[in-house]
């Protein structure tokens, strides 16, 4: 799975040190789920789809989705 968290937050228009602090968690642990070092807890990923306005699935892409789908 391919981490879109990074790309969301730049499109939403947010800081990553105001995403964090939102979410409770230090810049490292956010930059280790934009960077797919590590996923995202199922609890932490429903909160950031709520701050993002997104859904919990556009959060990461499968690498082996085809663009456009």
């Amino acid at each position: 799975m391919k981490s879109n968290i990074g790309k969301l937050i730049d499109e939403k228009g947010y800081k990553k040190k105001y995403i964090a602090e939102k979410m409770e968690v230090t810049p490292t642990q956010l930059s280790n789920w934009i960077n797919n070092r590590n996923y995202i807890p199922i609890d932490k990923a429903f909160k950031l789809a709520d701050l993002l306005n997104c859904k919990v699935d556009d959060l990461y892409s499968y690498k082996g989705e085809k663009e456009g789908s």
